[in-house]
C-alpha cells in the first residue's frame, strides 16, 4: 500500500518561490498518475496539477505558467515548483495518488502579501 509524505511548505511573501516534494512508499509510483491538490480556509479541495503517464501534466488555469509538476523517479518521489506566488495560492497542498486515491498529510503554503 503507497503512502505519501508531502514536505516543503512555509511562509513566503508575495513573488516568492517554494518547492513542495513528495515521497511514495510503498509502491513504485513511476508509472501512476499523480497529482497536486489544494485546499484554502472555507473552500473545497481543488486540483492543481495532474501528471499522467506519458509525462503530460495538466494544471490549473490559475497556476499555468507558475507551477511546475516534475518527478524523481529514482527518489520515487513527485515535486510542485512555483514560483510567482500570490495571496491567493495560501492554502495547504495534498499529494494523490491517483490509482489507489491516497492522499499525503498535507504541507502548508501561506504567501504573505
Amino acid at each position: 500500500q503507497v503512502q505519501l509524505v508531502e514536505s516543503g511548505g512555509g511562509l513566503v511573501q508575495a513573488g516568492g518561490s517554494l518547492r513542495l516534494s513528495c515521497v511514495a512508499s510503498g509502491e513504485n509510483i513511476r508509472f501512476n498518475p499523480m497529482a497536486w491538490y489544494r485546499q484554502a480556509p472555507g473552500k473545497e479541495r481543488e486540483v492543481v496539477a495532474i501528471s499522467i503517464s506519458g509525462g503530460r501534466t495538466n494544471y490549473a488555469d490559475s497556476v499555468k505558467g507558475r507551477f511546475t509538476f516534475s518527478r524523481d523517479n529514482a527518489k520515487n518521489t513527485v515535486y510542485l515548483q512555483m514560483n510567482s506566488l500570490k495571496p491567493e495560492d495560501t492554502a495547504v497542498y495534498y499529494c494523490h495518488h491517483s490509482s489507489s486515491d491516497t492522499w499525503g498529510q498535507g504541507t502548508q503554503v501561506t504567501v504573505s502579501s
